[in-house]
């Protein structure tokens, strides 16, 4: 069957998408712990291999798989979680099934390789089962709580007491105590409701909690102590990245719209901080109190 030179282009482009999706599986395979799920992975990537063979036949080309793309992956799944990683790629799929469909017509094989892409895609959403997405809960709750309670806290600080000193020695302690506090609250829940993993728990809320308090306070550690208006802009805009990264992972692990999340809770933590800013101002000015 003749194949026009536009038509051919696409084809490669397929073959090199299947070479190196082959190969991402296979790397995100080797570290995965368990085995139904790590021969499942395995399958598809034997099945993207036998896709880009049959490409192969239209194009008479070796392709080797794009190396860049799989080490991005390949992070992306050790730092963030495979279930993030691989629906995410598969997410980038959806531009190529539209060029699986031009072909359809042009290309008998086609149509069966597209059937077998829709497939692979419920299937993975089917068998994933990470453990850290199970703790996705604990990890909102602790980063969703800071967010809203130190963004107050640091915010009515900051122009109570206009010293950024001041304001980081505040922020680290009541972070600090915050999240002992957070975690052993998750710990408890989690026994009285008779988990085994009332630790494993605790410990994802905590970190969460940790991280989150170690980024909001580092402004107020870097810049100068008169610098205080500054440290409240950029701790915001911190606060903000968070929320947006958080979301984002959410909306790709756990398919739920970014916009939602985003704007809940963006609209929460960024009000709290509003109006303890306020709170602050009307502390200092009703207290008498100057530093």
């Amino acid at each position: 069957m003749d194949i026009d030179n536009e038509s051919l282009l696409t084809i490669r482009k397929l073959q090199q998408a299947e070479v190196t999706e082959s190969e991402i599986y296979r790397r995100i395979a080797r570290f995965v712990k368990k085995e139904s799920e790590k021969k499942v992975l395995m399958r598809i990537a034997d099945e993207e291999d036998g896709h880009a063979h049959i490409w192969h036949k239209y194009t008479n080309v070796n392709m080797q798989p794009e190396k860049k793309k799989v080490r991005h992956y390949a992070l992306l799944a050790r730092v963030f979680g495979y279930t993030f990683a691989i629906k995410l790629m598969e997410n980038g799929e959806r531009g190529a099934q539209k060029a699986y469909e031009s072909l359809s017509d042009k290309v008998p094989e086609a149509r069966r390789i597209l059937n077998d892409e829709i497939s692979h895609e419920n299937e993975l959403i089917a068998m994933l089962d990470e453990e850290r997405l199970k703790y996705v809960g604990s990890m909102v709750l602790g980063l969703s709580d800071a967010l809203v309670e130190l963004t107050g806290t640091l915010a009515g600080l900051t122009f109570a007491l206009q010293d950024t000193r001041l304001v980081a020695l505040s922020g680290l302690i009541t972070g600090v105590s915050a999240t002992l506090s957070m975690a052993s609250s998750e710990y408890l829940s989690a026994k009285s409701e008779g988990r085994s993993d009332a630790f494993k728990s605790c410990s994802y809320t905590g970190i969460a909690y940790c991280i989150t308090v170690a980024l909001m306070v580092l402004p107020y550690l870097l810049l100068p102590s008169a610098n205080y208006a500054l440290a409240l802009i950029i701790m915001l805009a911190i606060v903000v990245a968070e929320i947006a990264l958080f979301s984002y992972y959410l909306s790709v692990a756990r398919d739920q719209s970014f916009k939602n999340r985003f704007r809940e809770m963006a609209g929460i933590s960024l009000g709290v901080a509003v109006l303890a800013f306020v709170i602050g101002l009307a502390a200092k000015h009703f207290l008498g109190v100057d530093i």
